[in-house]
């Protein structure tokens, strides 16, 4: 339900193709910055939208087959591409190197994380491609947690303008998305870890008591 509200909001802005409707500001030096943007959103969407089907427990007991087919769509059709232009558009942000940086890493572990769980599955390593998985679905959801944290910081660092940036709304603006960017991502998938070594020391557990 989250992700589906949030690509509601999210994604007509890039399905129109008009640069005035972007939330992102374009750079000067790179001109196709909107169209990669949206081509990444889209995908996005889609690497979303499948992800929320895969990890239903019931959906993939139940549906076995579909769950295949949709776990090529995720990698093929949303990760993949996404996270490609992801990092096209993360080089290009016009939000400082900060920013950049931290765009820069989520697509390279978003993409490699998803791949290996991919690679996992075919060698049928069925318990590695569940963990692998799991951080590429907290990778994929980080977005969300991104712009929450930068409405936030929006909020809490707008009182400051006039004094901690003097005035700057650019800098000002770094500053959130750079905040949000780390954040947005880091805890996710530190979150996943914790969930993943959590369930690892039960079953360790289980097995002592037998």
């Amino acid at each position: 339900m989250v992700a589906a509200v949030f690509i509601a909001f999210s994604l007509p802005p890039y399905l129109s193709m008009d640069p005035a409707q972007s939330r992102v500001p374009a750079p000067d030096f790179f001109p196709p910055h909107f169209v990669m943007l949206s081509l990444h959103v889209v995908f996005g969407s889609i690497a979303m939208i499948t992800c929320c089907l895969q990890i239903w427990p019931w959906f993939r007991r139940r549906w076995p087959g579909a769950h295949r087919m949709i776990g090529r769509v995720y990698v093929f059709g949303g990760c993949l591409p996404s996270g490609l232009l992801g990092l096209v558009v993360g080089v290009a942000t016009p939000f400082g190197p900060v920013t950049m940086v931290s765009n820069v890493m989520l697509a390279l572990l978003w993409l490699g994380c998803t791949l290996a769980g991919w690679r996992m599955a075919r060698q049928r390593r069925f318990v590695d491609h569940r963990r692998w998985m799991v951080r590429s679905f907290a990778l994929t959801m980080s977005i969300i947690t991104n712009r929450l944290w930068g409405v936030g910081f929006t909020i809490m660092l707008s009182p400051q303008l006039d004094t901690t940036f003097h005035g700057d709304e650019a800098l000002m603006a770094a500053t959130v998305s750079a905040l949000g960017a780390w954040l947005g991502w880091v805890l996710p998938l530190l979150l996943a870890e914790w969930w993943l070594e959590r369930g690892d020391a039960a079953r360790r557990r289980l097995r002592a008591a037998r």
